[in-house]
């Protein structure tokens, strides 16, 4: 039974070319002044981001767009990517980004081929579909890293029973596609699947920033205040923490290494934790701060 000391694990979603490009180079400098080895999920496809303007019509979506700052933190060719601007194909273009974070020492894996397209559709799409999907990124991971992925996390925390089942059939060694408190092998509408889920643990930078009197001078505070005994695990945004709100997250690796708590990748944290992950059941729901539903962890 892993031990009761507070573990935090930093996952990296990389949802953009921008991103790739830009936030990741500067996360990894960061990163690398503390000794610490995060986990990175790169979209490895298309950069259609000005396609997700659709979800203006979503409650909440033009809210949290602005009190983040998110036209300035990602951009306006981000926003015009896959609509008045051909979108880039991440992957191809950066390759030696994607390869210098592995040779940094981190824990490199999937997000996705089409960020937009997961996240906005993947309900809707048939399994064919989303199977091309994550065919399509493992072979663009592999031809990148020479080897084969061994975890992938899911866009927007969006799954299906479907996707579930195609990540199981790529034999992967563990998934962080959901949000909740623990380690757990899913349950989805009846079904068990094999794959162990490390859910996120901590709101996101954009759920909070600029809700029930959160700024960037106390975020950190209020992250301070999340850490529990056992694993926590925080995603960020390559977009976000390693652009605009950089100094905001460097403050908070300074202040939770001043606590002395340890740092691992989500591999080393599944690795501790698989032998004694309950079954949980998995659902779609809303959560504080976001437009669209997130999958959530829901204990017996």
């Amino acid at each position: 039974m892993p031990g009761l000391a507070p573990i935090i694990a930093f996952k990296v979603d990389v949802d953009t070319y921008s991103g790739t490009r830009d936030g990741v180079p500067h996360l990894v400098e960061i990163l690398g002044r503390f000794g610490i080895r995060a986990t990175f999920y790169f979209s490895m496809g298309p950069d259609n981001s000005g396609k997700a303007i659709r979800r203006i019509f979503r409650r909440g979506f033009l809210r949290k767009m602005m009190r983040t700052g998110a036209p300035s933190a990602y951009g306006l060719r981000t926003m015009l990517y896959g609509t008045i601007l051909p979108p880039p194909y991440i992957a191809e273009r950066l390759p030696d980004t994607l390869r210098s974070v592995e040779q940094a020492g981190h824990e490199v894996g999937i997000h996705c081929w089409d960020h937009v397209k997961w996240h906005d559709y993947l309900p809707w799409l048939p399994k064919q579909t989303a199977l091309m999907e994550l065919g399509r990124a493992s072979a663009a991971f592999e031809e990148v890293f020479g080897h084969r992925t061994r975890t992938t996390a899911a866009p927007g925390w969006t799954v299906t029973p479907d996707s579930l089942e195609i990540q199981d059939a790529m034999g992967l060694a563990y998934c962080s596609d959901s949000r909740g408190t623990r380690p757990f092998y899913p349950v989805m509408e009846g079904r068990r699947f094999n794959t162990l889920q490390i859910p996120s643990t901590w709101p996101t930078l954009d759920e909070i920033l600029g809700e029930s009197g959160i700024t960037t001078d106390n975020i950190n505070d209020h992250y301070l205040s999340l850490v529990r005994p056992g694993l926590n695990v925080h995603t960020i945004h390559a977009e976000l923490e390693g652009n605009a709100y950089s100094a905001t997250f460097t403050a908070l690796l300074e202040r939770l290494s001043e606590m002395g708590v340890r740092f691992a990748t989500l591999g080393e944290a599944a690795e501790q934790y698989e032998d004694d992950a309950p079954n949980c059941e998995l659902q779609m729901s809303y959560t504080g701060g976001r437009a669209m539903p997130v999958a959530i962890q829901v204990e017996a």
